[in-house]
């Protein structure tokens, strides 16, 4: 008696399901080229035949994933190699994206607009259309997914269609250098593009970027599903110095694809709190410190510099000073914090030392708060602030004024953000060598068991002050740079929490979500976390929710980050109830070869 049981949720020939998921995917692609609806009220103006517009370019993608996938199933030349281990997971998630985005769009459609009265026949016929292959995918038998009795578990068929794909993954034959690295050109290119298009999405059409959301997460997780995005990890990691020069060389070209500097805002205010997020992740990912208070170093650096750098309004107006010798007074009045404040609490662990840090970050606020002559020395101008900072100066350079370069104008925020990739990599530089050294070595023994890594010879307290110290720093020198973006300095956004960034519970959730003790990942997390209510308007007042939320969910399905480091990755999953006995890559003994084609 064979123990293959095999069942699906849709009762259908596999033939037929997968020539309905091709027929489905195929006419997906045309149908954006088609009018969905008679008024062009709706964002993206979808009136047009024979070019996409808005939503229907999210169509349009998810649509060429799903037929990229679907054809990877079968004996395609080229296109087998998207999808080396042969599992349905990642035709199942593109094809549930494209339903996902099609059918997003049309409620939208109606929910704007006034009713599904409003939709033209390509509305309706691509709305069918992102249906079939999702229908078709249900219909794909699974192993093991029936019941001795003869009934189908459909808990278990729809754990199979989404199963994790490390096991599944075929390892390939290393490619040559120069391929490697063109491959590695071509993905941030791509990734620079997404980016982009996320950016310059308007922010009054919340439906676009929403739907721009679906596609970006369905096609990551359908990639990730497939195994590609494990052997682009392994690719990068084998040409870790060329990823990070492609990586800063697209970040260079972002100021360069924008016609408003409104956006290139954005992509400043995207990078001073990845900075300092990185800064944070020192202190937590590495050291495995809970500081809740740690916006406040980035408050130090701001106000700092504020006073250094020129304003009338300074309490030191007659002093300014060069912009290095500023960034360096605000990093080295943030380290001299940083080390003030730990060296009496670092003997303390866990929530008592979240609670000083957090009364720490309180504490500086009411100071600033209070400093302004009356209730304290005349030094911060209270909840005034200080404004009127001048725009920085440096090498005859003004960062205030426009300048033509090749032709494309960059305005005064495109020349900031050209200064924070200057930062930040000065940042990225100085991270990685931390974390590589002895001392970053000392940082993960301490995270892990301090009481072991204290019975091994490791001077605890020392180790932990210096990772307090070196975050704070580096917190402090986005500072600077964060005062004369905006102009003045005011003591509000120095808080725990609040709706707007920065603040203290805002940099924890970029480092927690993007994933703790890598680099990416905080960078990642904070551009999530400062476009989504940027472009979500109606998030605005409620992201402490979002956040929260995001938190339970990330914490229930992926404990380790959306960029998981090595060591995280294995402890949390280092056993998995889907895996097979011999291991994560070892052959499912549920799955029958003979059938698998089938």
């Amino acid at each position: 008696m064979t123990t293959n049981r095999y069942a699906a949720l849709l009762p259908l020939p596999v033939p037929a399901a997968r020539a309905l998921v091709l027929a489905g995917a195929g006419a997906s692609l045309v149908t954006p080229f088609l009018a969905w609806t008679w008024t062009s009220a709706f964002p993206g103006d979808l009136t047009v035949h024979g070019y996409p517009g808005g939503l229907q370019w999210m169509t349009l993608v998810a649509a060429g994933l799903t037929l990229l996938f679907a054809l990877a199933t079968r004996p395609v030349p080229g296109v087998r190699r998207l999808n080396p281990g042969g599992t349905d997971a990642p035709l199942v998630l593109s094809a549930l994206g494209l339903f996902a985005t099609t059918w997003f769009t049309t409620l939208a459609i109606a929910v704007t607009l006034g009713g599904l009265a409003h939709l033209e026949p390509g509305g309706h016929i691509a709305t069918a259309a992102s249906a079939l292959p999702l229908l078709g995918v249900l219909a794909l038998p699974q192993p093991a997914a029936s019941r001795p009795d003869g009934t189908v578990d459909r808990r278990e068929v729809l754990r199979r269609l989404v199963r994790r794909p490390e096991r599944l993954a075929v390892p390939s034959r290393p490619a040559a250098p120069w391929v490697q690295r063109a491959v590695i050109t071509l993905v941030v290119m791509v990734g620079l593009a997404v980016f982009t298009y996320g950016v310059d999405t308007p922010s009054e059409e919340g439906e676009t970027f929403i739907g721009y959301l679906i596609v970006v997460v369905s096609g990551i997780w359908a990639l990730h599903a497939a195994g590609a995005v494990e052997r682009f990890s392994r690719l990068t990691a084998d040409n870790r110095s060329f990823t990070l020069a492609m990586g800063f060389a697209a970040a260079i070209l972002f100021p360069f694809t924008q016609n408003d500097d409104h956006y290139t805002n954005i992509g400043v205010n995207i990078l001073i709190f990845g900075t300092v997020a990185l800064g944070l992740n020192v202190v937590v990912g590495l050291a495995g410190l809970l500081d809740l208070g740690y916006v406040a170093f980035l408050g130090v650096g701001a106000y700092t510099a504020a006073l250094v750098s020129g304003s009338e309004f300074s309490r030191f107006s007659g002093v300014q000073f060069p912009f290095w010798a500023a960034a360096l007074t605000g990093a080295a009045a943030s380290l001299l914090f940083g080390i003030l404040i730990g060296a009496p609490t670092l003997r303390l662990r866990g929530d008592y030392l979240a609670i000083v840090t957090l009364g720490f970050g309180e504490i500086f606020r009411i100071a600033v708060n209070n400093l302004d002559g009356d209730s304290g020395p005349d030094l911060t101008n209270g909840p005034t602030g200080i404004p009127a900072i001048p725009d920085l100066q440096f090498l005859g350079f003004d960062f205030g004024e426009t300048h033509e370069v090749a032709g494309i104008t960059l305005g005064r925020f495109a020349n900031y953000y050209l200064l924070m990739v200057l930062v930040m990599a000065v940042v990225v530089i100085v991270y990685n060598r931390a974390a590589d050294s002895r001392i970053g070595r000392a940082w993960v023994a301490i995270r892990e068991d301090e009481t072991a890594a204290t019975a091994m010879g490791i001077n605890g307290f020392r180790v932990k002050l210096t990772a307090f110290a070196l975050g704070a720093a580096l917190a402090g020198l986005a500072g600077t740079v964060s005062a004369h973006v905006t102009y003045n300095v005011v003591p509000t956004p120095y808080q725990f929490a609040g709706s707007t960034p920065p603040n203290s519970a805002f940099l924890l959730a970029a480092v927690v979500l993007g994933g703790m003790g890598t680099v990416s990942g905080p960078l990642l997390g904070a551009a999530l976390l400062y476009l989504l209510p940027e472009k979500l308007v109606f998030l605005q007042d409620k992201s402490l929710l979002a956040f929260g939320i995001a938190l339970v969910v990330l914490m229930r399905f992926r404990p380790e980050g959306i960029v998981a480091d090595r060591r995280q990755r294995l402890a949390f999953h280092e056993t998995d109830p889907l895996d097979p006995p011999g291991g994560r890559h070892a052959p499912d003994p549920a799955v029958d070869t003979t059938k698998a084609g089938a």
